[in-house]
């Protein structure tokens, strides 16, 4: 018999089973039931009707003291796609043996009800001032598509001293994450019949050098490199082109993923675009053009600050998770804390980052039961 509390499997399982698919952005039932849970338990929290107003988010908020932790995670999830693909409903929330399987199983609706049952167990404590500090959960929107739910939860003042993101890390802290930019780049042509190729200009065709150019361009920032979070890159994941079998082209275009690390900003990638293509256009004669879709900013902070030292130590005793400095090569919203407002904060959670978006999505909840005594350590460290 496993000895993780019956809450967690009923409210990981509750928050599998309410669909938050985003796009298009369906987080009003999930954050309606976690507010409705938290005042349930006599804990402050209010539904934040910004940055969208039928797309609600939940602060919750114990103790008024110093210094403050903030717990944060997203509430929505990607689509689960094809359901073939599924062996198991995405939304069941079925668990079988410590198995949790579902869409945001993993990424991170586990990681949300770890913070929740943080709040909720460390409540008295700190309201009856055994612990001096103060404890805020954010079950925030918009994560998946880079939508300002996070930031504008810091900027509506449900902020703190130290941050943790609860994405899936299985439990090792992550105090650097590596910075994401999607571009769609625009190489024109001049529309023809296919009878008459030469009439025209073949958007394909003129595409040749700008591939080539964005290889270079991959193999050159490959060499940029980071201690914890390994190479930049720059990779092209989308070309569509045509509009009929007999039509010659009259635009392509391209889509680049570039991951950046921390000593790069997303503006220099913009010019390192842009003289990119500048030197194609001079060099074969092809018009392009480009726009910045997404972006992720990276962020770091000390590897031996006191939060981050705190968890490692607490999760190594705890799991054995290695405890040696470490970052994260996905993007968070911990950059909203670190860049935007400068609170230390790091992303950690449980279960495993490999299972996020993936079909039959699964976790570990004695995983995530240990995981929850360690943030409940760790708080009580930080607030006492």
């Amino acid at each position: 018999m496993s000895d993780r509390p019956a809450e967690l499997d009923e409210l990981t399982a509750d928050l599998v089973s309410i669909e938050t698919e985003n796009p298009p952005g369906n987080e009003r039932p999930c954050a309606e039931y976690i507010h409705e849970w938290f005042t349930e338990r006599n804990i402050e929290a209010d539904l934040v009707h910004e940055p969208y107003e039928d797309r609600p988010q939940v602060a919750a908020t114990v103790g008024d003291g110093d210094p403050t932790l903030v717990l944060n995670g997203h509430i929505d999830v990607v689509p689960a796609g094809d359901r073939e693909g599924w062996s198991r409903d995405p939304y069941g929330g079925e668990i079988e043996g410590s198995t949790l399987y579902g869409r945001g199983s993993s990424d991170m609706k586990t990681g949300v009800a770890v913070a929740m049952l943080t709040a909720a167990d460390l409540a008295e404590e700190l309201e009856s001032g055994d612990l001096e500090g103060s404890l805020v959960v954010q079950a925030v929107m918009g994560e998946e598509t880079a939508e300002p739910g996070t930031k504008t939860l810091l900027e509506q003042g449900y902020d703190g001293d130290y941050g943790v993101v609860l994405e899936p890390t299985e439990m090792r802290t992550a105090t650097s994450e590596k910075g994401l930019a999607w571009y769609e780049i625009t190489v024109e042509g001049d529309p023809s019949h296919a009878s008459r190729p030469d009439q025209g200009s073949n958007a394909i065709l003129n595409a040749e050098p700008v591939l080539a150019a964005l290889q270079a361009y991959d193999s050159r920032v490959r060499e940029r490199t980071h201690e914890l979070l390994g190479q930049a890159y720059a990779t092209v994941t989308g070309f569509e082109a045509g509009t009929k079998e007999n039509v010659v082209p009259e635009r392509a275009t391209l889509t680049v993923d570039r991951r950046f690390l921390p000593d790069e900003s997303a503006e220099e990638v913009d010019d390192e675009v842009a003289s990119l293509l500048a030197e194609v256009e001079a060099e074969h004669g092809v018009t392009t053009g480009w726009e910045r879709t997404r972006t992720y900013e990276s962020a770091e902070i000390p590897a031996d600050s006191h939060l981050a030292e705190t968890l490692r130590a607490h999760s190594h005793e705890a799991a054995g998770v290695p405890d040696e400095p470490w970052g994260v090569t996905a993007s968070t919203d911990v950059r909203n804390f670190v860049n935007d407002f400068g609170i230390e904060a790091v992303t950690w959670g449980p279960g495993p980052l490999d299972q996020a978006h993936t079909f039959d999505e699964h976790t570990d909840l004695d995983q995530a039961a240990t995981a929850l005594g360690v943030l409940k350590r760790t708080a009580r460290d930080l607030l006492g």
